[in-house]
């Protein structure tokens, strides 16, 4: 079990692994802000190989701003980033970051609180799966 987040394989396609999430995401009330092709960037810049991986930067609006009106610098910490990324096997795995492994760093009241929120939804996000 990772330290810093949780996730499990899924028997779908890369790209379908993609579409579910990020539509379970939504359901959860987040949005996908930024999408980055980490396999797609390597090839072009530096002309290496590997199996799909994509980064998915998710942002729940209601939770960003109470988190960012109880601590600013907690904006250092978002958006939560889910990963899907396939093997050379060809299993394809989602992961999640766990916002109670890294939000409790803040040391605010009400932030050890929203973690347990965020990681509520995206652990039903992942269920969902």
């Amino acid at each position: 079990m990772s330290k810093i987040g949780f996730g499990k394989n899924v028997d779908m396609s890369f790209d379908e692994a993609v579409t579910k999430v990020t539509a379970a995401l939504q359901t959860e009330g987040f949005g996908v802000l930024t999408e980055i092709d980490v396999a797609g960037t390597l090839k072009k810049k530096l002309d290496k190989d590997m199996p799909p991986y994509r980064i998915l930067g998710a942002c729940n609006p209601a939770l960003a701003h109470r988190g960012i009106s109880a601590e600013p610098e907690i904006g250092m910490l978002l958006p939560c980033n889910v990963v899907v990324r396939q093997d050379a096997a060809g299993t394809v795995r989602v992961e999640f970051m766990d916002p109670q492994a890294v939000l409790p760093l803040m040391d605010k009241p009400g932030i050890a609180e929203l973690a347990g929120e965020v990681r509520e939804k995206l652990q039903r996000v992942m269920s969902a799966l």
